[in-house]
């Protein structure tokens, strides 16, 4: 063989390969770029990582992804799904191959549709749509609650058993609607319109899991003024925990879930209620018995000031009072009687002392004339009939001389 006039660039395998990884992982574009493509060959091992193909009609990419971005996925990666994944290309040595490091994947198409989605939300934002100022606060007590969801979709189901485990006592009207696809919107502005028109003291606004493009009714513009512009406050529930929309922003309160959504929605439990009856019967007993107690001393205070004052009191005191003076005359008159006593005995003793009567028992007589009963007391007035009188009765005699 003829030696060549300059000398070829001489390396090992591992010299190029490693010249090759350089080149490509030195390059700003292939550090950060986003490829379009169908999976193939997908195999999840153990260690959590992800690997898989990219491929179109003409060509085919190897990707990996490691275990901590494999985790934040929110979709589930299956062969033949087309996506979009983002990543930067690097080169596996052992192999001489190079692949896409994949960080984040998304199913085709829904780039477009996240760009839209900014752009709304900043629209919106804008006009203030989305402002603090406008939530409107959720009853603690709702006694009718709206639902604006699919009526075949399991997010139904779990709402209503939520709302009958939790809130029993409300009642629930449901505004069926479609929840995805081009008819979505127009019926989902339909149905809170027509809750509203019921007046419930607050609306649910849910669905379940899914793509952006599951979702992508709840971005559309139409659906979510309506959603600012509902009289009755809205709970949004749509997804999962990781997925936003614009009726999420809108909103006056978002749940991460539509069953999340429904307990929101019922703050106040029937046993928050039982247990709040409970609470107030017991205050209440309380304070009857207080009550009663309080008003017991008052009455028995009334009722000795009532008998202080009382008539029955009075005639009582009076009743003792005429004892007292009837004591008082009865005591007064027997010492008057005593002494009237006394004092006619000692004039009884002197009447006595001087009675003629007594004289005659001495031998003296009384004598009195018979024509006019007078006493003589001279030998001159004696004359005709005469009555002497002596200790032991009397006898008549004629003076004659």
């Amino acid at each position: 063989m003829q030696p060549t006039l300059f000398s070829s660039l001489r390396l090992t395998v591992s010299q190029l390969t490693f010249h090759i990884r350089k080149s490509l992982e030195n390059d700003p574009q292939l550090q950060d770029v986003w490829v379009e493509g169908e999976i193939s060959n997908l195999s999840k091992p153990n260690s959590g990582h992800v690997y898989f193909t990219l491929k179109d009609k003409n060509a085919s990419l190897r990707c990996m992804m490691w275990k901590p971005d494999a985790a934040r996925l929110r979709v589930h990666l299956q062969d033949g799904m087309a996506v979009e994944a983002h990543g930067r290309i690097t080169v596996y040595e052992p192999q001489g191959s190079y692949q896409l490091a994949v960080n984040l994947i998304q199913p085709k198409g829904e780039g477009a549709l996240y760009q839209e989605f900014l752009r709304l939300k900043a629209k919106l934002e804008a006009e203030g749509l989305f402002d603090e100022e406008r939530k409107r606060p959720i009853p603690e007590l709702p006694r009718v609650i709206g639902i604006v969801t699919s009526q075949t979709g399991a997010a139904l189901r779990d709402m209503l058993n939520t709302l009958r485990r939790r809130l029993p006592l409300a009642q629930v009207v449901l505004a069926p609607s479609p929840v995805q696809g081009v008819e979505a919107p127009p019926a989902l502005v339909k149905a809170i319109e027509s809750l509203n028109a019921q007046s419930p003291d607050v609306i649910l606004l849910a669905r379940g899991g899914g793509s952006i493009e599951d979702l992508w009714a709840f971005n559309d513009e139409r659906v979510a003024r309506a959603v600012a512009d509902s009289n009755a406050p809205i709970v949004c529930g749509v997804g999962h925990e990781t997925d936003f929309t614009l009726c999420d922003f809108a909103a006056d309160l978002r749940a991460p879930t539509p069953t999340a959504a429904a307990e929101l929605a019922t703050q106040t439990t029937l046993d928050d209620l039982q247990a709040r009856l409970a609470n107030f019967y017991s205050q209440l007993s309380f304070s009857i018995l207080d009550l009663i107690s309080e008003n017991k001393s008052f009455l028995v205070s009334l009722s000795s000031r009532l008998r202080y004052v009382s008539p029955e009191r009075r005639i009582q005191s009076e009743y003792q009072r005429v004892d007292e003076f009837s004591r008082r005359a009865f005591s007064a008159l027997n010492h008057r009687i005593e002494l009237q006593s006394k004092q006619l005995d000692g004039v009884s003793k002197r009447l006595q002392a001087l009675n003629p009567e007594a004289i005659l028992l001495r031998g003296y007589a009384i004598i009195t004339r018979g024509e006019d009963n007078a006493v003589v007391s001279k030998v001159s007035e004696a004359r005709g009939e005469i009555k002497i009188r002596v200790s032991d009765g009397e006898f008549e005699a004629r003076v004659n001389h």
